[in-house]
């Protein structure tokens, strides 16, 4: 068994779509637009996962850690301590906020997390 893709809401769906193709390498398929406004894409990662991004009017965003469309957080494991630091590092210049590390945490991992497109967090991880 395995997940075959997760979902998330999207406030702008172009520029969080351009997040994860830029840093993540993430191939898109051609956006979907139904009759009643629903949009989205499929983002492919290397290792067979699947990102879907949604957008559809209707659908808002309360702002609250725990209140809000969207995951808590997407963990992406990009190899090593040092591509965790230096992709954390190119974000971070892109102007995205860092919420915390590069570090290693109590339970083991090494990671970052950072506040990408529409405050989705997204966690960089060996």
């Amino acid at each position: 068994m395995k997940i075959e893709h997760i979902a998330a809401w999207c406030n702008d769906l172009e520029k969080t779509k351009e997040f994860f193709v830029k840093f993540f390498e993430a191939r898109s398929n051609e956006k979907y637009v139904n009759k009643i406004g629903f949009e989205s894409y499929f983002l492919s990662f290397d290792s067979g996962a699947r990102l879907e991004l949604m957008h559809m009017d209707s659908i808002s965003d309360y702002g609250h850690y725990n209140e809000r469309f969207g995951f808590v957080h997407l963990a992406i494991s990009v190899g090593s301590q040092s591509k965790v630091d230096k992709l954390t590092k190119q974000i971070v210049d892109a102007g995205y906020k860092l919420l915390s590390g590069p570090r290693r945490t109590g339970d083991g991992y090494y990671e970052s997390c950072i506040q990408a497109e529409d405050n989705l967090i997204v966690e960089i991880t060996i």
